[in-house]
């Protein structure tokens, strides 16, 4: 089980790499932000859907287990309550209930907002890329008034990568180690944010140029990075 978040995230100035010290010199900054427990707080509209679909489908779901260990496909986490003919079905019906029951309760995690700009601020776009469902996702940002020029759903770990490439995103911000497997497939900076299930510490292991305690740290990380 992953640890939880800890209190002292390693500062920027405490890790220096090539990749992480290099600025962005090639082309028009992009930068990539993962979505759940980067920009937003989604485990409470994330409870109350699997909540909702334990109710209706009579399948024990334990909704604040699986708050802790958000990141991989929704499809990995149903089958661990439910069997693989009923994962298809129950994977379209928690995404029904996901419009209905996830996105008031989910809030802008602190620095969101100011990170995004940030990046604009710098002439630069703000991609998305995020394992949830697309459409849902879009919802998720109209709904914090958070823009991205480009988001792309429904990818994990080094699928997360290749969309980053595509894109041009030299910077990758999320909390998961997965997050950092796509920054490093891609060849973009990995800026871990200590706002999920991991530590510092396990972000840096996985290979996270910079770990964040959280966005807050954005603004004068970029700043930095771009020799600003």
């Amino acid at each position: 089980m992953p640890s939880t978040p800890a209190a002292a995230a390693v500062s920027p100035t405490a890790v220096t790499s090539p990749a992480a010290s290099a600025g962005a010199s090639v082309g028009p900054l992009t930068v990539g932000f993962d979505l759940d427990m980067t920009l937003l707080d989604t485990r409470p509209g994330i409870k109350a859907t699997y909540q909702a679909l334990s109710a209706e489908t009579g399948t024990y779901v334990d909704g604040d287990l699986v708050t802790t260990r958000l990141g991989p496909p929704l499809t990995d986490e149903l089958r661990n309550w439910f069997p693989e003919a009923e994962v298809p079905a129950v994977a379209a019906r928690y995404r029904e209930l996901y419009r209905e029951l996830a996105f008031a309760p989910t809030v802008a995690l602190p620095g969101a907002h100011e990170a995004v700009e940030a990046v604009r601020a710098a002439g630069g776009r703000v991609a998305v890329i995020t394992g949830k469902y697309e459409p849902n996702a879009l919802l998720h940002l109209e709904h914090a008034a958070l823009h991205a020029d480009v988001l792309v759903g429904d990818l994990w770990a080094e699928g997360k990568g290749d969309a980053l490439r595509e894109h041009g995103a030299t910077v990758y911000v999320g909390d998961h180690l997965g997050d950092v497997r796509g920054a490093i497939r891609a060849g973009a900076v990995a800026v871990g944010v200590a706002t999920g299930p991991y530590s510092a510490q396990e972000l840096l292991a996985a290979g996270a140029d910079v770990v964040l305690a959280d966005l807050t740290e954005f603004p004068d990380w970029l700043a930095g990075h771009l020799g600003r």
